[in-house]
């Protein structure tokens, strides 16, 4: 009677055991991010990105570029360099686990945003951002694009600045470098604020 019982409970253990212990794992890892990123993925300082929330193979693949030397960043590049594939799993699992906390976009460029965001500028050909990042900027993790609502708009304007100048080049195809090079500063603004406050 009762060894049907213990067998599906064995099975289950077993089910459920590796996948804490690799969460857990993974919350003991990122507790070197969390100097800047903060414990949970949330960061307090706007020039460096909130990762909870954000698609974990979006994350290891920023991990990994960062540890190539493909993506430069004074404070990312040593921390990547000593990462195992295995240390960037569990840190983009961890992190996607998290709940992003949104934040709020300026009135004064509500508008704008909202326009570049949903619409894009014909004139400039510079297409909607919602196209490939979702109406509501939750990304699309089958075609590797980031999640970007709620995400820090000084990091946001800073990245598309990035793009624009050719300092970052992550980009498949330099989509993004050709979309933000045909962005005005203002539209930068204005879209990275109004995905500040998107949720």
């Amino acid at each position: 009677m009762y060894r049907p019982f213990l067998a599906w409970f064995f099975v289950f253990a077993l089910a459920v055991s590796p996948p804490i212990a690799y969460a857990q794992g993974g919350r003991e890892k990122a507790a070197a991010c969390a100097a800047c990123h903060g414990a949970d993925g949330n960061s307090a300082n706007a020039e460096w990105p909130k990762l909870a929330g954000q698609h974990a193979a979006y994350i290891r693949a920023q991990l990994a570029a960062f540890k190539s030397g493909v993506r430069q960043n004074a404070l990312m590049s040593p921390m990547a360099t000593g990462l195992s594939e295995e240390d960037m799993t569990l840190l983009a699992d961890f992190f996607s686990s998290q709940n992003i906390q949104p934040g709020a976009a300026k009135k004064e460029l509500l508008d704008a945003g909202q326009k570049i965001y949903r619409g894009g500028n014909a004139a400039t050909g510079v297409p909607a951002c919602m196209a490939c990042h979702g109406p509501r900027g939750s990304g699309n993790p089958a075609s590797g694009y980031p999640a970007l609502h709620g995400q820090h708009a000084v990091y946001t304007a800073n990245q598309l600045k990035a793009y624009k100048n050719g300092e970052r080049t992550t980009d498949a195809n330099s989509v993004m470098r050709t979309i933000a090079g045909r962005m005005s500063s203002a539209e930068i603004e204005a879209v990275a604020s109004y995905l500040e406050g998107l949720h």
